[in-house]
């Protein structure tokens, strides 16, 4: 990315730009130098192009409806965001191949900055958007957790197809041979006085007929915004909206309809339907629901559409630092904390 930056050249990176403190100082100058240059550095948030994802911060934009996060304590956030992914897969009926070099977190970044830039990046974005976050003013780290995630040498095979360990591996092997991957973390924090928690766990296979899961939740004054995705929604996420009980069920009802009503008209089919006491499933017309490829397709989009107006939104850089900041920060901090029990 300094290299690129440093010779003119703008950068669309993939995620993350930073995986420890270093790489975020480096990265402070890399965006420093692209606005000297007038060139634009920017990664790869491609779940801001989730349906489900998009709906939930819609919906937690109408104060009438959902009345503002609530600021919420490290023990209950105001904000959570799960996320549990699986080294081994089949896509398309063949089994995933992973280079070896992805289970080395030296390169490829341990799981606490790794797939967390996602979350920290939805948690911004959603709560707060179109506003520029100062890292050092508007966060503040409560604690950070890592830990291992154990793959067996004929696990390892599977996943890679190599009948060893490289040897650029070997420091991460446990006395029972396995390879010890740091591929778990936990980051709670504060963000402009809205409590915050993001987690991601790495398991090596999900059990047959699962696969990836993903738990969100918003927590408002009148309701509660849950997109989840497990063995119910058929591992694909869905947006659920909760009452918090501040209000009298009919009168919520009245006011989710106006609130499904107000965004029908950007999101066509919009539609809830009541599952339980309380309790509603959000949907759209299938044209809205992308593929995880196709937001590969809008990110580049949105970014050629900077590339054509020579900027992006001003918070979109400050940000970008916030969640590097965070990550990074929470990262060396794990580092001197125990593995959780």
């Amino acid at each position: 990315i300094t290299e690129s930056v440093n010779a003119g050249l703008n950068v669309l990176a993939d995620k993350p730009m930073a995986i420890n403190t270093d790489g975020f100082s480096k990265l402070k100058e890399a965006f420093a130098t692209a606005a000297e240059k007038g060139v634009l550095l920017y990664d790869i948030m491609t779940e801001r192009y989730e349906i489900n994802t998009m709906l939930q911060k819609a919906f937690s934009q109408l104060p009438d409806f959902f009345g503002g996060l609530v600021p919420g304590s490290a023990d209950h956030p105001a904000i959570t965001k799960e996320s549990v992914h699986h080294f081994f897969k089949e896509v398309s009926g063949k089994p995933l191949s992973r280079p070896a070099w992805f289970y080395d977190t030296r390169q490829q970044g341990e799981g606490v900055v790794d797939v967390t830039t996602h979350l920290v990046d939805l948690v911004q974005w959603e709560s707060f958007p179109d506003q520029v976050i100062n890292y050092e003013e508007d966060i503040q780290l409560i604690g950070s957790k890592r830990w291992t995630t154990p793959v067996t040498q004929a696990q390892f095979e599977r996943s890679t197809g190599l009948t060893e360990f490289p040897a650029f591996l070997s420091d991460a092997v446990d006395e029972e041979g396995n390879l010890a991957v740091y591929a778990n973390g936990e980051i709670n924090y504060v963000l402009k006085g809205i409590h915050a928690k993001v987690s991601v766990i790495w398991n090596f296979e999900a059990p047959a007929g699962a696969g990836d899961l993903h738990y969100s939740i918003m927590r408002g004054k009148y309701a509660n915004l849950i997109v989840q995705q497990g063995a119910e929604e058929q591992y694909k996420p869905v947006l659920y909206i909760e009452s918090t009980g501040e209000r009298d069920s009919q009168t919520f009802e009245s006011e989710l309809a106006k609130a499904v009503e107000t965004l029908r008209a950007t999101y066509a089919g919009l539609k809830s339907e009541r599952v339980a006491e309380g309790r509603y499933r959000i949907s759209v017309d299938p044209s809205l629901v992308t593929t995880h490829e196709d937001h590969f397709a809008q990110v580049t989009e949105k970014y050629l559409g900077f590339l054509k107006t020579g900027a992006m939104p001003e918070w979109e850089v400050p940000n970008m630092l916030a969640k590097y900041y965070l990550t990074t920060k929470a990262l060396a901090e794990a580092e001197t904390v125990a593995r959780p029990e």
